[in-house]
This record gives structure tokens, sequence and C-alpha cells, in this order.
């Protein structure tokens, strides 16, 4: 029996100054599973994932999250509701002039009433369950690339959102560091339950840790695929959706 839906995503378009970026994108998300938005450059993985999380207004259509219509809500139900999911951008996005540890408070500052002991152990406890136990001191100028992104999650996961936005998770990382956070992913989605979505064009990462996906194609201005996406990529009819899976240049 298939998990429920938490997201639901109902023929969404997005258009900019009169230009279509996608239309008639319409997918589900289950709790618990890692769900990628994948395709090339320039298709609108970013810009749906905005869609998603609230930055963006659908030109048509909606975006169902936990039983509430995003676009619908505004005010302290719309807060509220944001408050439930967390989001990691590709830099990290972390405060340069604050440690780790002050970086993932921040929203337990805003959001919360807890004393600050209370928020130093949450953090603390973050920390741990990325792996970074001993950096909660660290600015984020003292750390490499791949502790940043985990650093990201963790701040991302400091209100205990039930689903969690990574954007490009793997962008700059070699591949060991990548992998690293490939298995982060997975057992954080395993031993707490969350719900991924994550946008990345990383075929390796698509593959170690996707449950199902989407397929944006900018020429196609929409979705091409939904799926496992080892499936896809072995038995997809579609040549764009092959040519992508298995890193081949189509035909002129």
């Amino acid at each position: 029996m298939a998990a429920e839906s938490v997201i639901r995503v109902e023929q969404l378009a997005a258009r900019f100054d009169g230009r279509t970026i996608f239309e008639k994108v319409s997918f589900e998300v289950r709790r618990g599973e890692v769900f990628v938005i994948l395709g090339g450059s320039g298709c609108g993985k970013s810009t749906l994932l905005k869609h998603m999380i609230g930055l963006y207004e659908p030109a048509e259509g909606g975006i169902e999250i936990l039983g509430q219509r995003i676009e619908t809500l505004e005010g302290a139900a719309r807060q509220a509701l944001l408050r439930r999911i967390g989001v990691m951008w590709q830099s990290g996005a972390l405060f340069g002039s604050s440690t780790l540890a002050e970086n993932i408070m921040v929203p337990l500052e805003e959001h919360t009433g807890l004393p600050p002991e209370a928020r130093a152990l949450v953090a603390q406890v973050k920390l741990g369950l990325v792996g970074l136990a001993d950096a909660a001191l660290r600015l984020p100028a003292e750390i490499s690339g791949g502790m940043a992104k985990r650093a990201g999650i963790a701040r991302a996961m400091a209100l205990d959102p039930p689903i969690l936005f990574l954007d490009e998770p793997s962008a700059g990382l070699d591949p060991i560091t990548s992998a690293g956070l490939d298995a982060l992913i997975r057992q954080l989605a395993r031993d707490l339950g969350t719900t991924f979505v994550v946008v990345t064009h990383e075929l390796q990462s698509i593959l170690a840790i996707g449950d199902r996906c989407i397929m944006l194609d900018k020429e196609a201005k929409g979705m091409i695929a939904e799926g496992d996406p080892r499936q896809l990529r072995d038995t997809s009819d579609n040549p764009v959706v092959r040519a992508f899976f298995r890193r081949e240049v189509l035909a002129p």
C-alpha cells in the first residue's frame, strides 16, 4: 500500500514577463520518500521548488502541502504552514559571522519560546545528526563545502519539519563528499521518516537517493517523465530521458 501524499502539485504553470517556463505540471510526493526533481539547465527545476515553498505564486494550478493549499493561505496561517517545511539552499546560506550552532539556533529564536540553554541543546543534537557534533563552534569560513551543506541541512531541520527541500545539495562537491551527502540524506529519510524533495541534475546522486522523480524539459516546457529513476534509465522510450540518464548527446 502506497504511503499517503504530503504534497500535491496540480496543473501548475510558471510564467514570467509573458514567457512560459513550464505548464501542466502535476505530481504527488509521498510521506517518507526522497523525491527528486531533475532535468537539464534552464528547465525550471529551481523555479518549481520556489513555487512549492511559497516564494512564487502560480500562474495557473495549485500546490497542496500537508493538506493545505499554500497559494490560498495568508498571514499567520501561511507562516504556520511554512514552519512545517525546511529548506537548504545550494550555497548552504549560512551566516558568516555566526558559528554553526548559532546558525541553527536562528529559526529557534524566531519561531519558538525556548530558553537559550534549550536552543543550544537542540542545535547540538541537529549538528550531531549530520555528523558535525565537533564543529558547533566553528565559523562557516572554517569548514569545507561539504560541511557547509550538512550544516545547512541541520539548520533546515531545526524546527523538526516533516518535509525538507534541498536545492542542488551536491553542486560543487567532489565525488566522495557528494556520495557522503547522498548517504546522509538516505539515512535521515530512513531514520527520521522525513520527506525530502531534492532538486538536482547530478546523475549519480539521483540514482543513489531517489525513490521517485519527475523530469522537466526546457523544450517541452513541462514534465516529460515520472517514476523510479532507475526504471526510467533502463526502460524509458523517450529519447530525451534516455539521453539524460545515459549521458548521451542527442543527434540534431
